[in-house]
């Protein structure tokens, strides 16, 4: 790893703004999700798991970027909390009336507790570990975000489908994850690699899926097949 520190470090601050950019293009990525929603008309076979977990994220990054005092952490994740309050009044809106909005209301208030909860322990924590504690929090809730979509992994096997697996998101999160660890290579920061290898692993696992299973039915493509025959 000290080789490619070496390597990598006369071009330090390309390889930050780098990430700092596909960073935000990441928030972006909700927007294929959402599309694809639409075009089906509503949410079955989704999840609005990735929207909320990535505004709890943005929300705790928004307060990380203030204990680190960085202008430009705070801005980016304000960016990605208005997209992903945007992203779930979207997946509200295509979610079918009854027990399904309850749900997503129900999604909403435990991702707001957990928000509050957390915001709510630094405020009362000890000034000179709280920065560090804070930082073990966060690496906590981006491998839960990033692995969330192996929760249905079970699912995924009996189905022999990847649908409703958001590839866009996950592809992006991936491309991500790579860039911070480079650039925690580059700053031979030991937290930001462990970080974002975790990360970078949970994300190729999910795209190996994508390669495994089809993103259709198995049963919509026996039906094609009928009908083409």
């Amino acid at each position: 790893m000290e080789a490619l520190a070496v390597a990598l470090e006369p071009h330090k601050n390309t390889v930050g703004l780098t990430a700092a950019i596909i960073t935000v293009l990441q928030f972006f990525s909700g927007v294929f999700v959402v599309n694809d929603i639409r075009k089906k008309g509503n949410t079955e076979g989704f999840s609005a798991g990735p929207f909320l977990g990535g505004a709890v994220f943005s929300l705790l990054n928004i307060q990380f970027g203030q204990m680190l005092q960085d202008d430009a952490m705070i801005k980016v994740n304000f960016i990605g909390l208005a997209l992903n309050v945007v992203y779930v009044c979207a997946f509200y809106i295509y979610t079918a009336a009854g027990y399904g909005k309850a749900k997503v209301w129900g999604q909403i208030g435990a991702a707001g507790a957990v928000a509050v909860g957390i915001l709510s322990y630094v405020q009362y924590e000890d000034p000179k570990v709280v920065e560090f504690r804070f930082g073990i929090i966060l690496t906590g809730v981006l491998l839960l975000l990033v692995g969330m979509p192996l929760l249905g992994l079970g699912e995924i096997i009996r189905k022999k489908s990847t649908e409703g697996l958001p590839f866009p998101i996950i592809l992006a999160g991936s491309v991500v994850s790579l860039a911070w660890l480079l650039y925690g290579v580059v700053l031979r920061s030991d937290f930001l690699v462990i970080q974002n290898l975790l990360a970078l692993a949970l994300g190729a696992v999910q795209l190996a899926l994508f390669v495994i299973y089809p993103n259709t039915p198995v049963k919509k493509q026996t039906k094609r097949t009928k009908k083409t025959n």
